[in-house]
């Protein structure tokens, strides 16, 4: 591989990117930071006297990415035409998502990591007073489009939460221990199992973790409708064809979102539907069974 940061007499350069294509170029970067049980409550309930750690967190992460060029080297100054930074809680830690957007000549991995690094340096920042034990850990990029090297994907690990089932549509579904999912078709006895592309509909936990901050405090798993919900992975953004193994199945991303129908029922319930906006669809390429605790893997 030839290394492109040094010039004829092997000093540091920063490179041209003069004569590259400009193309829109999007890169997501995601870190951890693990804390305390009681120092997790703390942020959640805004008891840090420093303030509003997400808040100030969120802020200090768009402005790191808009800052890059001002702290590595050999990056360009690149302008920026989104950051959109995510916070979901665990029991004992915090995770942290980046999503960095240009159309430019050069792309914005490094972007993303430094506001995602930003971010968990900030809340341990605002937390240190009642726990300098934090660990920041696991910061990676996870997702990059555009330019000449195409689409990288990391090949992460979710697991399922729970499997939720009903006999209608457009009404909220229950948990079960664990449902059969048929080929072509979908969850057995499930009111949107068909032979049509949006066999199995998937939402993470993630998103609605974003409606219980939004004061939604009484969701459960299963209210918008979705057949599995998940962790650990950001379904919005996996490609459509992108395949997953779900424990004994193998599922076909179709879908990404949908047009929530008037009268929605669930939307009636909680106030609002992130479905649309977050939740996948799927359509079942081998059956079998999936339970809460199985592991999603990206093929």
């Amino acid at each position: 591989m030839e290394f492109t940061h040094f010039n004829a007499e092997g000093l540091p350069k920063m490179v041209d990117v003069g004569d590259k294509e400009e193309t829109e170029r999007v890169a997501i970067a995601y870190g951890k930071i693990t804390a305390k049980k009681e120092t997790i409550n703390l942020i959640r309930d805004g008891k840090i006297k420093k303030g509003d750690v997400l808040s100030v967190a969120q802020v200090a992460g768009i402005m790191a990415a808009k800052k890059t060029s001002d702290i590595i080297p050999m990056t360009h100054n690149i302008f920026l035409t989104s950051v959109d930074m995510t916070f979901n809680y665990g029991e004992d830690f915090i995770e942290v998502y980046s999503k960095v957007k240009t159309t430019s000549s050069t792309g914005v991995e490094i972007e993303a990591l430094n506001s995602v690094t930003t971010a968990l340096l900030t809340i341990y920042d605002m937390a240190k007073a009642v726990d300098r034990a934090m660990v920041i850990e696991d910061v990676k990029l996870i997702k990059k489009t555009g330019g000449k090297s195409g689409v990288f994907l990391r090949k992460i690990k979710g697991k399922v939460v729970s499997v939720n089932i009903s006999e209608t549509k457009g009404v909220v579904k229950v948990p079960i221990d664990k449902g059969e999912f048929i080929e072509g078709f979908g969850l057995k006895d499930d009111a949107h199992a068909g032979k049509w592309h949006r066999q199995v509909s998937l939402l993470g936990v993630e998103s609605i973790d974003k409606m219980k901050r939004e004061g939604l405090d009484d969701l459960q798993l299963g209210d918008f409708a979705e057949n599995i919900t998940t962790s650990g992975i950001l379904l919005y953004e996996l490609p459509i064809g992108t395949k997953l193994k779900v424990g004994e199945c193998e599922l076909e991303v179709t879908q990404i979102g949908k047009k929530c129908h008037e009268g929605c029922a669930i939307k009636k319930k909680v106030g609002d539907c992130v479905m649309p906006r977050e939740g996948i669809f799927a359509r079942v390429l081998k059956g079998g069974v999936i339970k809460a605790g199985d592991d999603i893997e990206i093929m």
